[in-house]
């Protein structure tokens, strides 16, 4: 049986001709949005809603524009100071850092006596003289331990603690005093001592004893003492000829007064260079009290002087 395929075809409808008028006017009517307008002010109704419901346990202050201003004003203000925090813990950390490289130069072995002694120094508390004597007569007594306590200093002036400050400021201005007295010619010793007897009320007192001192240290200058050693009996010629063991040791009163002399003459011409403080600021005040301390020790080192040349046995 043979089936028969029938092709279909669809043709447009045919549209019936209109003739063409010239005074035809076209009219475009604009379709009407209302249904969409309704439907978007619903949507953004919902919306709203929901961030309502989404934001109800908000403190009202979350809605006000000033007050949020205000938060953002203080979170910038406090990644500022966190940024400040980390920079002066950086800044702290390359100070320590350079500390610690002070004594890198030292030998290890040294470094650690060093600290060893200077923490005895510090645990000794009221018998701190007698360990700083006791370890400048061993020789123990160097630039390393004044190394050493200016490290703690410096640390303790970094961190603010007033009252190690004190302490150890005091304890290197000590230990760096026996250093230069152990240097010191014996000249310079005995001036240290007189300056030290000086209790700092009784001058004529303090005198009296400086010219009882210098006749105890200095050999009598008269003929026999010259020709004759120390108790030589020149009416009985008999007693010891040879001179005493510590004869080297002896200070001459010509040269306590040579050095002391050009000692003032020295700091006299520092003086001169030095400029006139003016003000009434915390520095100003202070760099007066110190010329001023100055001063009264140049006084005193100079009444010693004239008490060395005009002394009488």
């Amino acid at each position: 049986m043979e089936t028969k395929v029938f092709p279909l075809t669809c043709t447009p409808p045919l549209l019936p001709s209109i003739p063409f008028q010239a005074n035809t006017r076209t009219v475009y009517f604009k379709p009407r949005s209302l249904s969409c307008c309704a439907a978007m002010r619903k949507s953004t109704a919902k919306t709203k809603e929901k961030e309502e419901q989404l934001l109800d346990g908000m403190p009202k202050e979350y809605y006000d524009e000033e007050w949020q201003a205000q938060q953002r004003e203080k979170t910038k203000e406090l990644e500022r100071l966190r940024k400040q925090e980390d920079d002066e813990e950086e800044r702290m950390v390359e100070n320590y850092r350079e500390i610690g490289i002070r004594l890198k130069g030292y030998p290890e072995e040294d470094v650690k006596k060093a600290k060893k002694l200077v923490s005895s120094f510090i645990r000794a508390e009221e018998e701190v003289e007698e360990k700083i004597e006791e370890a400048a007569e061993k020789g123990e007594l160097t630039e390393l331990v004044l190394m050493v306590i200016w490290n703690r200093l410096d640390l303790a002036r970094r961190d603010d603690e007033k009252d190690v400050i004190r302490s150890l400021d005091l304890l290197y201005r000590r230990v760096e005093t026996e250093i230069l007295k152990r240097e010191a010619t014996p000249a310079m010793r005995l001036l240290n001592d007189l300056l030290n007897m000086h209790d700092g009320f009784n001058d004529d007192e303090w005198m009296k004893e400086c010219r009882k001192r210098m006749i105890d240290t200095f050999p009598r200058e008269d003929p026999f003492s010259i020709l004759a050693p120390p108790g030589f009996d020149i009416d009985q010629h008999a007693g010891p000829v040879r001179p005493p063991l510590e004869a080297d040791d002896i200070l001459l009163r010509v040269d306590f007064v040579r050095e002391v002399d050009a000692l003032l003459q020295e700091v006299r011409q520092e003086q001169s260079e030095e400029q006139i403080v003016e003000g009434f600021d915390p520095e100003s005040v202070a760099s007066k009290l110190k010329q001023q301390e100055k001063q009264r020790t140049i006084h005193k080192v100079e009444a010693l002087l004239d008490l060395a040349i005009s002394l009488k046995w």
